[in-house]
């Protein structure tokens, strides 16, 4: 019998098409508009991350994703400026991919979405504004936007790895932790649909 929980297998010509297609649909239903050049560089990022080799780092015990913190050291001790802004350009990356597409997962970890999205949110930043003469114009809009719409973006990843999922109740709970930490709308809208009508004043009492 068919695993109901797990998203069907859609046959594709192409994954980066499929990436393009699934994220223009997912952005619309989120209503977050992003630049052509924005679109394009995380539908190449979800392209290139299909590939495990390409997101985890070989390890003695393993391939692992290298944690937030190390990415964030090494690229604040690189010895020049291209290698600090390739190390921020890796942290951005890793911390989109993982908390859009792999959020199931940290139900059993110790690290949450939100560090993920604070993480990654302040390392776009750090390149849009440090980049200088070093990155083409476009680029450096590109990290400014996604550092300014990291969680919006983040929704519209979560919609695109969810397509055909069927939640349960732990990820009912889940969602409205998710909800609790950032204050997505997609969470929210979530719940709703699900039956759940999170409280209004839940997210400000659990913040004090």
């Amino acid at each position: 019998m068919p695993d109901e929980t797990q998203p069907a297998v859609l046959p594709v010509a192409s994954l980066r098409e499929f990436f393009r297609d699934a994220l223009r649909e997912a952005l619309s239903h989120q209503h977050l508009d992003v630049e052509g050049e924005t679109e394009q560089y995380v539908v190449n990022l979800l392209t290139i991350f299909a590939r495990s080799e390409a997101l985890f780092d070989s390890t003695p015990e393993g391939s692992r994703i290298k944690p937030l913190v190390v990415m964030l050291a090494e690229a604040l001790e690189a010895a020049s400026p291209r290698e600090r802004e390739a190390g921020l350009q890796r942290l951005g990356d890793v911390s989109l991919f993982v908390a859009g597409f792999l959020a199931h997962g940290f139900a059993r970890r110790l690290v949450d979405i939100d560090y993920h999205i604070a993480m990654g949110g302040r390392a776009y930043g750090a390149l849009a504004g440090s980049a200088g003469r070093r990155q083409r114009g476009a680029l450096r809009r590109v990290f400014g936007e996604l550092s300014a719409k990291f969680l919006p973006m983040v929704d519209a990843l979560n919609e695109v790895s969810e397509s055909g999922y069927r939640h349960s109740d732990r990820d009912i709970l889940r969602l409205y932790e998710v909800w609790l930490r950032t204050g997505s709308r997609r969470a929210r809208g979530l719940l709703a649909r699900l039956g759940v009508t999170p409280a209004d004043g839940a997210r400000a009492a659990w913040q004090h």
